[in-house]
């Protein structure tokens, strides 16, 4: 189970995607501490749901601790064109918000 959380986390890291973790933001690190500490779902299974409710292609993402919870929040490029803004639990994986992006 470490060696996937790892292989995950290295798989995320390598992409190169706009998946950088700002200094008020939890850091990938540490995601992947509470992942495997069973806090929170893993960041592929968060994203996995994130495009079974807007399918299309990931172009942000960031955890962050709010409100008491840890929040894995996604932006995600329609085919159409449109950006669409998703919160998610990720401790539960309930889906907080999905809205349009302006």
């Amino acid at each position: 189970m470490k060696k996937l959380i790892a292989l995950s986390c290295a798989a995320f890291l390598g992409l190169g995607s706009a998946a950088v973790f700002a200094d008020d933001d939890v850091s990938s690190a540490e995601a992947a501490k509470l992942a495997e500490e069973g806090k929170i779902q893993t960041l592929e299974s968060l994203e996995e749901k994130a495009l079974s409710v807007k399918a299309g292609e990931i172009t942000d993402r960031d955890l962050e601790h709010e409100y008491g919870r840890y929040i894995y929040k996604l932006d995600v490029r329609a085919a159409d064109g449109t950006d669409w803004d998703i919160d998610i639990d990720a401790s539960t994986g309930e889906v907080l918000k999905t809205e349009q992006d302006d």
